[in-house]
C-alpha cells in the first residue's frame, strides 16, 4: 500500500477509495426532510397572506382561504397603501433615529465599561443590564406619568425617547462584548502617543465597530418597528406608527375585510423583512464576532 503523510502529520492510504460525496444517506435525507418541513410550515401564512391580498370581498373568506383568488385584484393593495402610508412615513421617522441615537449611546457605554475600570463598574452594568428584564407592563402607568411630566409631545417624539432609552441595555451589552475582544495594545498605542479616551474611541475604536453597529441597528429597527405597546400608550392613530394603525385597519369595519387586512399586514413587515435579507449574513458575523474572546 501506498502512503502519504499529511500537513497534520496522519498517513493517508492511497489505495483506499476515497468516500463518495453527495452520496444521500439515510440520515442526511431526513434532515433534509425536517428541514422542509419547517419551511412549508413558515411558508403557509406567507402563503395565505399573499393570495388572500389579490382576493375580492366576496371572495376573500376563511373557509376560502386555501383557495387562489377566483379574480385577481390590486385593489386591497391600493387602500392599504393609501391608509397606511403616512404611518409609514411616521414609523420611518422614529425608528431611524431611535436606532442610531441608541446604537451611539451603548457604544460609549459599551467602550467606557469594557475598558475604563472605575470603581463600581461592574455595578453600574449589572444596573443597566437590569433594564433589560424589566417588563414593560409594569412601568407603563408610572412611564407614561413620566413623559406627561417632562412635557414630551405624544407621537413620534415620545416613542423616539422611550425606544432609546429601553435600547440602552441590549446595545451596552453587545457593544461591550465587542470592545473586550479588541486587542488591550491597540488601546496602549493610542495612550503611548498621548490620546485621551475620548481621541482613543474616536480614532481607533469607533472605526473597527461597524460589525457591532450593524447587529445593534438591525436589531433596534426592527424591535422598534415591530413594537405595539409603547404605540398605543403614547401615540393614537392621528401620530401613531405602522403597527397602530395596521391594528385600527384590522378592526375598523365592521365587516371584516381580510383582504385589505392582509395586504395591510405585508406592508408593516416588508421594511424589516427587508432588513433582515440584505444584511441578514451581516447581522450573524458581528453578532458572532464579539462571541469569543480575542
Amino acid at each position: 500500500m501506498t502512503a502519504v503523510v499529511e500537513e497534520a502529520g496522519r498517513p493517508v492510504d492511497l489505495g483506499r477509495p476515497a468516500a463518495p460525496r453527495g452520496r444521500f444517506t439515510l440520515g442526511r435525507t431526513l434532515r433534509y426532510l425536517v428541514l422542509l418541513l419547517f419551511v412549508l410550515v413558515v411558508l403557509v401564512p406567507v402563503y395565505v397572506l399573499l393570495v388572500t391580498s389579490f382576493k375580492g370581498p366576496g371572495d376573500a373568506a376563511p373557509t376560502r382561504a386555501w383557495n387562489l383568488p377566483q379574480v385577481w385584484t390590486t385593489a386591497n393593495w391600493e387602500t392599504a397603501w393609501s391608509t397606511l402610508a403616512p404611518a409609514i412615513a411616521r414609523t420611518v421617522q422614529m425608528v431611524v433615529p431611535a436606532a442610531l441615537i441608541s446604537a451611539f449611546l451603548g457604544s460609549l457605554n459599551g467602550f467606557v465599561l469594557s475598558r475604563w475600570r472605575f470603581p463600581g463598574a461592574d455595578l453600574v452594568f449589572t444596573l443597566i443590564l437590569f433594564g433589560m428584564f424589566i417588563p414593560y407592563q409594569a412601568v407603563m402607568i408610572p412611564l407614561n406619568q413620566l413623559v406627561l411630566g417632562l412635557g414630551v409631545p405624544s407621537g413620534v417624539p415620545s416613542l423616539i425617547l422611550l425606544h432609546v432609552v429601553y435600547g440602552i441595555p441590549i446595545t451596552t451589552l453587545i457593544f461591550r462584548n465587542y470592545y473586550m475582544t479588541v486587542p488591550q495594545e491597540l488601546i496602549e498605542a493610542a495612550r503611548v502617543d498621548g490620546a485621551g479616551m475620548l481621541r482613543t474611541y474616536a480614532w481607533i475604536v469607533l472605526p473597527i465597530s461597524v460589525p457591532s453597529f450593524v447587529v445593534v441597528l438591525i436589531w433596534q429597527f426592527t424591535s422598534a418597528w415591530n413594537d405595539f405597546l409603547f404605540a398605543v400608550f403614547f401615540s393614537s392613530s392621528q401620530n401613531g406608527p405602522v403597527t397602530l394603525a395596521l391594528n385600527n385597519l384590522a378592526n375598523g369595519a365592521l365587516l371584516q375585510d381580510y383582504g385589505v387586512s392582509m395586504a395591510g399586514a405585508l406592508f408593516a413587515s416588508l421594511p424589516t423583512l427587508l432588513v433582515y435579507v440584505l444584511l441578514g449574513r451581516y447581522f450573524m458575523g458581528g453578532l458572532m464576532s464579539g462571541s469569543v474572546k480575542g
